[in-house]
């Protein structure tokens, strides 16, 4: 993918250099000074700025500052741009939040090479952030995997790497292996019932009683068998020990957290579900209105080149009076700033289309299913 640099000089020559540096494997967007490159890091949101250091108003140090107390422009890397080479500058700068230092002026392949390392930093930084919060998890899992909530906490795990409602039954099914239950269950997914038990098939009475008992209590007792409903989930309890009182209670307090994180995980599942098809209609809308835009941008660019040439005609400018030739001026620049508008937004919409692809793998490759070597079995927990 492009990157998006945003460079904030008051310098149009080192407008000119950057430009003449990275256009070529950067979309580039400009500002010329600190408050109008505040407004333009917190629309466009680009993946690095470069920042000078000494501006009218608002310093370079001050802008930096601003933006890493933003929420949005907070992780954006920052470059600062400064004719100062000595050690405290470069601290200063540090202290301010920016990632590096280049010292004007400088040669375009050495701006271009710590663009290049910038991004490599930025890309390693979202990383790391990712697997630390997968460590994190792991570390509480490990924590807390010893006895009934160690059970618990071990299936949450599995549910978590579960995408469809085969392996989520698996696991869930897994669960009573130790615990010496039968049981058989109903997922109420996108309110249609699909039934799983431990022998394969479950038997016509047992769906037609937890169909006829899911809007009843949260627990139905009758004989030797318990039905505990959730929204999302049912569970049959076929051998629940009520003729031993202390264990049927530990079972009563314990099933509940099982299908509660259950009950979650299928509404998570629902949604997803939801979010991805909305997705695909998002990507078709966007890939219409970026092919609508293209068009539109390619006549009005095309137009835009027309009344410049017009604007920059001796020929023609010579038969109108001053005014008139400071209004055409005007209007010129106005158009070329609307075109570069119309680039920016057809460059975001790539962006965007970039990101649904990305997206859309990310969600499909969530429903795959793990291998049984990938996820923990609750057989090696020990729960009494």
């Amino acid at each position: 993918m492009t990157n998006l640099v945003l460079a904030i000089d008051d310098d149009k020559l080192i407008h000119h250099v950057i430009e003449q540096s990275l256009s070529q494997s950067c979309k580039l967007i400009h500002a010329k000074n600190g408050e109008q490159g505040l407004r333009l890091a917190i629309k466009y949101q680009p993946d690095i700025i470069l920042l000078d250091v000494e501006m009218p108003g608002m310093s370079g140090f001050e802008v930096c500052e601003r933006l890493k107390a933003g929420d949005h422009t907070a992780d954006i890397p920052v470059m600062f741009l400064s004719s100062k080479s000595d050690i405290s500058e470069r601290m200063r700068g540090y202290n301010a939040g920016a990632a590096d230092y280049i010292v004007k002026p400088f040669e375009g392949s050495e701006l271009l090479a710590r663009i290049k390392v910038l991004d490599d930093y930025r890309r390693q930084s979202v990383a790391l952030k990712q697997d630390m919060q997968r460590a994190q998890i792991t570390a509480e899992i490990a924590m807390t995997d010893s006895g009934d909530m160690g059970r618990i906490m071990r299936y949450v795990g599995q549910s978590y790497h579960a995408h469809d409602l085969t392996t989520l039954s698996e696991y869930f099914l897994e669960f009573f292996t130790p615990l010496n239950l039968e049981v058989a269950l109903a997922f109420w997914y996108h309110n249609q019932a699909v039934f799983f038990s431990q022998e394969g098939a479950i038997q016509p009475i047992e769906q037609e009683l937890l169909e006829t008992n899911k809007e009843g209590s949260r627990f139905v007792d009758f004989g030797r068998r318990t039905i505990i409903n959730y929204p999302k989930v049912s569970l049959l309890i076929k051998n629940m020990p009520t003729d031993d009182p202390a264990l049927y209670g530990r079972f009563k307090d314990l099933l509940p957290h099982i299908l509660e994180a259950t009950n979650a995980k299928i509404k998570d599942m629902e949604v997803s579900e939801v979010a991805l098809n909305k997705v695909e209609e998002i990507g078709l809308a966007f890939a219409q209105l970026s092919e609508q835009l293209g068009g539109i941008g390619e006549v009005y660019g095309a137009k835009v080149a027309e009344f410049d040439q017009f604007v920059k005609n001796e020929a023609v400018m010579a038969g109108l009076d001053e005014s008139h030739k400071v209004s055409l001026e005007r209007l010129s620049e106005h158009f070329l700033f609307v075109n570069d508008e119309f680039s920016i937004i057809r460059y975001k919409l790539g962006e965007i289309t970039q990101v649904r692809q990305e997206l859309i793998q990310s969600l499909n490759q969530m429903a795959k299913p793990w291998g049984e070597d990938e996820v923990p079995a609750q057989t090696d927990i020990e729960l009494f």
